[in-house]
């Protein structure tokens, strides 16, 4: 990892962040299952920094089954009391919840013939835009925000979205400096 290529500056000096932004950050994800594991994990870093959630990725991957919606939308008082006791993740039993109920808001899309991707998707009209690298919420955002709420999810507020719109391709914020600036 060469920690000298010009960064966005919160990755240019972590590792685990610089491999991140090198080759996740900004990538368009288009896989459903992909983006709601990004949406919800956006939305534990609620309060937090994406470095904590980044370090516990793993552990929330183990303990949600992999973000499989189908096994998650299942997930019983058991699996919260489970959950609630894994130190390897962000102990937070509203976050927990959302997550189970984006389960079912996404399982529903799928049965009704909604690919979440697609929907996603459909906000940018199929195709990444050009961020500022600086703003930590859009008017985009809002609108996206306000349309995840209404489908029922939760932990989506403008700024989370926007993290998440960031990480998962559909804008593009790196930095003029970055060596990944306007890069795919």
């Amino acid at each position: 990892m060469d920690l000298t290529l010009p960064r966005c500056r919160w990755a240019a000096t972590d590792p685990m962040m610089a491999a991140y932004h090198d080759t996740e950050w900004g990538v368009p994800v288009l896989d459903p299952r992909a983006l709601w594991e990004t949406l919800m994990l956006e939305g534990f870093q609620a309060g937090l920094s994406w470095q904590v959630i980044l370090r516990k990725r793993e552990a929330f991957r183990a303990g949600f089954a992999g973000f499989d919606p189908v096994r998650v939308a299942a997930f019983t008082e058991a699996d919260i009391l489970r959950l609630l006791a894994d130190p390897g993740i962000v102990r937070s039993r509203a976050k927990i919840e959302a997550t189970i109920a984006g389960a079912r808001v996404f399982n529903a899309m799928q049965a009704a013939g909604e690919d979440f991707a697609q929907w996603c998707w459909s906000f940018t009209g199929g195709r990444t835009i050009r961020g500022d690298g600086v703003s930590t919420t859009t008017p985009l955002a809002e609108v996206v925000s306000k349309a995840l709420k209404k489908r029922g999810f939760k932990f989506v507020g403008p700024t989370i979205v926007h993290a998440w719109m960031q990480a998962v391709g559909m804008v593009d914020d790196h930095q003029a400096h970055c060596f990944r600036h306007r890069i795919g």
